[in-house]
């Protein structure tokens, strides 16, 4: 799981700068007009911050949502008598925790739709 970590991270480098490498050799060799790719790394960088937004928000969700069930579930099986405040408990809980996924899904969104670093590099 590192390895593919670090070889994308190196892939994604490697891409970055080799572009900018092709767009500096074409406009020195002719007069072309010189390509901005400002735009392409902006919209890229916050696919990516996007992405990782959702995942790490979902991951961390999904972990305290298997805690709080855990829990649950053994205090209503050492004391069933309990169950109602129990359930009642755990579902304020999980409602309280699925909205951490949802925060996650809104900043994802807006990074992706709402962005406002592309005002600023002219999008």
């Amino acid at each position: 799981m590192k390895r593919v970590t670090v070889g994308t991270f190196v892939g994604m480098l490697f891409v970055l700068l080799t572009a900018t490498l092709a767009a500096a050799a074409q406009g020195a060799a002719a007069a072309a007009p010189v390509v901005d790719y400002t735009k392409a790394i902006v919209i890229g960088c916050s696919l990516l911050a996007a992405g990782l937004a959702i995942s790490m928000g979902t991951i961390g969700t999904g972990v305290g949502m298997g805690n709080g069930l855990s829990g649950a579930t053994s205090a209503v099986g050492r004391n069933p008598e309990a169950q109602g405040k129990v359930l009642l408990t755990m579902m304020v809980g999980l409602a309280m925790i699925e909205s951490l996924a949802i925060y996650a899904l809104v900043i994802a969104l807006v990074v992706i739709y709402a962005n406002p670093l592309l005002k600023v590099v002219g999008g």
